[in-house]
């Protein structure tokens, strides 16, 4: 399976709305609708460029004196299901009437007077606009409520398929509780911002690339629950770099990777299950943030193996950057859990200096 097919997948079970971008003919809507198949949702495809705005704000109707929005039928359907997949194509032929229409569609998740259920993923489809007949720059405020994907053809995998009439697609599915790892993705997402404090909202002066994935809350937010998404399922790197770069950008992406390789954003899960392997910041106020999440994800967790992570880090921050330097972490930690838990002897010297202290 492609990483471009992947991504994909793990968006729509995580619930983070998806534009696919590609060319006119090369399979867009049948993959997503192969897609929903295969994941058990029932697809319901809306061409966003023949709609109108009554279309997705829902028609105006008098009824005992007072007026309501009278939701369409695939909208009904969706909602009575209670799961499905709502695929929005040519969508960047939508005028911008329609293009506003759809805003509370995409991030709200409602359709005239009724708010489609959770089990319910949206997906788009989207000619680039030199490329789609009367097509339109997407307006800034509709792109981002978007991971953006970019559909390429690839003659290798297009032959097989081809010969095999385009065989069910090996979905990778995410195992329950996957959003648990969430609070650890918020973390380090976290640290990167504390770093690059101009990189979590940078909206682009140009029209076209405003219509892309471009860095806001919104979409580090979404970053946050697609990288979650990777991680339970282990996906490659390649996938990884596609996720966060459709949701927030090329340039963040790469900016935020490379801080993380040297170790001035901090990855918390990797750092608990590898205390000795962790990347110390080497800047005070990088070396004070991590030092910070270390004790926030003890506190979350507040059982003994996380308390002895949590010493086996500090230890090292003391061997890399000074005792003085991680004092007051250790005596916040100890007093966080000193009345459970015993100090691993690694930790000793650091509990020495907090007595002297």
């Amino acid at each position: 399976m492609s990483p471009t097919l992947t991504a994909l997948a793990l968006a729509i079970q995580a619930r983070i709305p998806v534009l696919l971008w590609g060319a006119p003919g090369t399979g867009k809507s049948s993959v997503i609708r192969q897609l929903g198949g295969r994941l058990g949702l029932p697809v319901e495809t809306v061409i966003a460029s023949i709609r109108e705005p009554s279309d997705f704000a829902g028609l105006p109707v008098v009824t005992d004196g007072r007026v309501r929005f009278a939701p369409p039928d695939w909208a009904v359907r969706l909602a009575d299901h209670g799961s499905g997949l709502l695929f929005l194509d040519e969508i960047s032929t939508a005028p911008p009437a329609v293009q506003a229409a759809l805003l509370r569609v995409v991030l709200e998740r409602t359709v005239g007077d009724i708010e489609l259920p959770p089990g319910v993923a949206i997906v788009a489809a989207a000619n680039p606009a030199a490329q789609a007949a009367g097509g339109w720059d997407l307006s800034a405020p509709l792109a981002n409520r978007f991971l953006h994907l970019d559909w390429q053809v690839n003659g290798l995998a297009w032959s097989d398929g081809f010969l095999t009439s385009w065989a069910e697609l090996d979905v990778p599915e995410l195992p329950a509780g996957w959003a648990d790892g969430l609070p650890a993705a918020r973390e380090t997402i976290a640290g990167y911002i504390r770093q690059r404090p101009d990189a979590l909202l940078n909206v682009p002066a140009d029209a076209e690339a405003a219509s892309r994935a471009w860095p806001s809350p919104r979409t580090w937010e979404m970053a946050a629950r697609l990288l979650t998404a990777a991680r339970a399922i282990e996906a490659p790197a390649e996938v990884v770099e596609l996720l966060l770069a459709g949701a927030v950008g090329n340039a963040a992406a790469r900016d935020y990777f490379t801080l993380l390789r040297r170790g001035a954003a901090w990855d918390l899960d990797t750092a608990f299950k590898r205390p000795d392997a962790v990347r110390i910041p080497e800047t005070p106020d990088a070396l004070d943030g991590f030092l910070r999440a270390v004790i926030a994800r003890f506190a979350a967790k507040a059982d003994e193996e996380a308390w002895e992570r949590s010493w086996q880090i500090l230890a090292k921050a003391a061997s890399a950057a000074g005792v003085d330097a991680v004092v007051p972490h250790a005596i916040a930690l100890h007093e966080a859990g000193s009345e459970a838990f015993l100090v691993p002897a690694e930790a000793r010297p650091l509990l020495e200096a907090i007595y002297a202290s």
